[in-house]
């Protein structure tokens, strides 16, 4: 079964293509509009972040979090020896001896049986506690951070986009 259409018909469905292929191509123009409008933004905030909100939060960092950062130090640094101190000290041998040991008692199990002796590597190096600590006073700091540029953004009336329609400046 075919179906032809008349001449009429397909002029109107032509005409209808045309239509459409000047609707897309709108489409188009207007989403490269907005695509250059979203790259604007995105500059201004940029501009804004260098201006204003990274000199605010540096100041606000200098001001609130690094006399405490300043005062922490010494104790981080005697926990961390102490610590250190007793791991190297009193864990890593007990620890050895209790390893050695097992090894001697499966060693030994091992020959009496006849099968292949074990053979202990040394443990792979571990993070210290200096890096958690650091870690942690990073995270602390970059929530100062955040917390410091919310404040900053929310005392800012001029920094938010008005809810009307935007107009064009007067040259």
């Amino acid at each position: 079964m075919s179906v032809s259409l008349s001449k009429k018909r397909k002029k109107e469905l032509r005409k209808l293509q045309g239509a459409a292929d000047s609707v897309m191509q709108a489409q188009r123009e207007v989403a490269a509009e907005a695509a250059e409008v979203a790259r604007a933004a995105g500059r201004q905030l940029q501009q804004i972040n260098r201006e204003i909100i990274a000199p605010e939060a540096k100041k606000k960092y200098e001001e609130y979090v690094e006399p405490y950062v300043d005062r922490a130090a010494p104790y981080v640094r005697d926990g961390y020896s102490r610590g250190k101190k007793f791991f190297d000290k009193s864990v890593i041998p007990a620890a050895g001896s209790v390893i050695g040991r097992a090894a001697g008692a499966y060693d030994a199990t091992a020959a009496k049986l006849g099968k292949r002796t074990l053979v202990v590597e040394p443990p792979k190096k571990k993070t210290s506690a200096g890096a958690v600590i650091a870690a942690i006073l990073g995270i602390a700091a970059a929530v100062g951070i955040f917390v410091v540029a919310w404040k900053a953004l929310s005392a800012e009336d001029e920094l938010w986009v008005a809810d009307e329609a935007i107009s064009t400046p007067d040259a």
